[in-house]
């Protein structure tokens, strides 16, 4: 409470200093104390003001005056005894008129003198004893002196002029010489009071100048201990957990407010080490899972170099024992038919149709491999050219299902040509498919613009498909139906979804329709995605020839036989997926 710190410890933390009166009272005690200094002076000041005044006052307005008519007091006597002297001597009446102005003047002198000395006895018995004295030397001197004059002459009022009258005279001077005596003093007094108040106002003054200015280093002295100097030790260690010394403790010290700020940035420091604590750990679980992600990247190149040599055993070292097999099996179809019993002919259909099978399947496994990976780039696209090339390619499975192929306005987007070629013949030639017995199928290609991206459906009028199996279409090798009832190996749609996801879309399967079935997928607008990371993979070395000396069946950059329409399919309306979708105002049908 006297001003020093205090120590505060607490187990297992450093000495924090605080202060027992917080910084508001400490500022309310000086204020208080300096206020009420300044406060006593300036009712002291007041006080001697008023003295000061009131000095000043009867300086001007009473000593003044007084001395004034002090003065002028004695020639009003002295031309009263010249002027019965002198009429003494002449006897003419006009010789007594300064006596009366002089009696005239000495009576407003003395009455005006009278009213100024009411509060000051000693003066005022003075001057009424030269009054006294005066009427007395006029009645013994004067007024005889004049009578003898006007009756006798001259000479009878000259013989009344004698040493007796002239002492009484005398008598009246020195009274009036100490009656100014008198107010010369009092105004010496009064004017001495004036300078003293005068100087002790100053002083006050001074006092109160001194007091303020005192105050005022009292203030800063404090606010220098109190607030600066705690306030700049907290900035310093501010700037030094800013500069990275997290773990640094915060001392707490100065006033109380002071104190509770350190500890609620000292609060902060501790969250920010801790948030920084787990900062740190989850950045080296981030290194350890990206070094895992590194290795098993690494390990999927290996895997993707092996799965591009499986793709080369399976097109050729695979396919050309299939060729010979499915080839002289027909050739033992063909020559043997009928010379043999049912059942060798029948056994015979069967490796036939196995081996075209496998072949089938081969294939149609290395063009799902190679979506992605064998790349031509990206480039723009004109989707309606694209439906115009789709449109060809299954012209002869519609003439044979009676069906019909329209399409909207078509926006130009960026990818690969013969992928999406690929993607909109398996789309259509699966509505061919499935199409519903004795209904002619009908399919409608469209478009629309959602955000960033273009959204394209392809819907048709076929058998549809039940919500459970939306997910399972997609997946390779999963059918709905039995090979006998819809022939094919399954793998078209599943190319379909590899193909929109390589040109960074989505696919999926709209179940708000009354009738047949609409799949969506999106494109995005004018963005041309970062090639895969399959891509990087290396080529193929060159293609040999086949063990019996013959080229090995040509491919196209889809993946698929350049001689097959589509994929998965022995007959000609077999080969892809189904949907539905929107678009522009432009029909287009093939």
């Amino acid at each position: 409470m006297n001003g020093e710190p205090e120590i505060d410890r607490e187990p297992g933390s450093t000495a924090r200093r605080q202060f027992g009166w917080s910084l508001r009272r400490r500022v309310t005690a000086l204020c208080v104390v300096v206020g009420t200094v300044l406060g006593l002076l300036a009712v002291g000041e007041a006080l001697v003001a008023n003295d000061n005044r009131s000095h000043l006052d009867t300086l001007l307005t009473k000593t003044g005056p007084l001395r004034t008519d002090a003065e002028s007091l004695p020639t009003a006597l002295v031309n009263q005894q010249t002027a019965v002297r002198g009429y003494a001597v002449s006897g003419d009446r006009a010789d007594l008129v300064p006596y009366n102005d002089g009696l005239a003047q000495e009576g407003v002198l003395i009455a005006r003198m009278d009213t100024l000395l009411h509060d000051q006895p000693a003066i005022r018995r003075q001057l009424h004893l030269v009054r006294d004295q005066a009427a007395q030397w006029r009645a013994d001197v004067a007024i005889p002196m004049i009578d003898a004059t006007a009756s006798g002459g001259p000479s009878a009022g000259q013989a009344l002029i004698t040493d007796q009258g002239r002492r009484q005279f005398e008598e009246l001077r020195g009274s009036t010489e100490r009656l100014q005596d008198l107010v010369l003093d009092l105004r010496n007094e009064v004017a001495g009071k004036a300078r003293k108040t005068g100087n002790t106002l100053v002083f006050l003054l001074i006092l109160a100048a001194a007091v303020v200015i005192l105050a005022g280093v009292a203030l800063v002295v404090s606010l220098n201990r109190v607030v600066i100097g705690p306030v700049t030790t907290l900035a310093e260690q501010v700037r030094a957990v800013a500069g990275g010394e997290y773990q640094r403790e915060i001392i707490r010290s100065g006033p109380p407010e002071l104190a509770q700020l350190a500890g609620d940035v000292d609060a902060m420091r501790q969250r920010i080490a801790a948030d920084l604590a787990e900062v740190r750990e989850a950045r080296t679980r981030i290194e350890w899972v990206n070094s895992q992600l590194q290795k098993q990247a690494e390990e999927l190149v290996r895997s993707n170099r092996d799965l591009e040599q499986f793709a080369y055993v399976a097109s050729h070292d695979l396919q050309e024992p299939l060729r010979k097999v499915a080839s002289f099996c027909q050739l033992l179809q063909r020559r043997y038919a009928g010379q043999l019993d049912e059942r060798a002919d029948q056994y015979i259909a069967f490796a036939v149709d196995g081996a075209q099978r496998m072949q089938r399947l081969i294939n149609d496994l290395l063009a799902f491999s190679r979506i992605g990976r064998l790349t031509t780039g990206f480039a723009e696209v004109d989707l309606n050219q694209v439906m115009g090339e789709v449109a060809q390619q299954t012209e002869a499975a519609r003439e044979y299902a009676s069906g019909e192929l329209t399409w909207s306005e078509l926006p130009t987007v960026q990818g690969e040509e013969a992928l999406l070629t690929n993607l909109l013949v398996n789309l259509v030639s699966n509505s061919l498919k499935f199409r519903r017995p004795e209904v002619p199928p009908r399919i409608r290609i469209s478009a629309r613009r959602v955000g960033d991206e273009w959204e394209i459906t392809c819907e048709d009028n076929g058998i549809g498909i039940e919500p459970e199996f939306v997910d399972k279409i997609f997946v390779i090798f999963q059918r709905l139906h039995s090979k006998d009832a819809y022939p094919g190996t399954g793998i078209g749609l599943a190319i379909v979804k590899k193909i929109v996801e390589y040109h960074g879309g989505r696919i999926w399967v709209d179940l708000d329709v009354t009738e047949g079935t609409r799949i969506r997928f999106t494109l995005p607008v004018g963005i041309e995605p970062d090639p895969p990371a399959l891509a990087a993979t290396p080529a193929v070395p060159e293609q040999p020839t086949g063990p019996d000396g013959r080229e090995p069946e040509r491919v196209d950059g889809t993946g698929r036989d350049a001689e097959r329409e589509s994929i998965g399919s022995d007959d000609p309306t077999t080969g892809g997926p189904d949907g539905p979708q929107t678009g522009g105002t432009k029909e287009i049908v093939a």
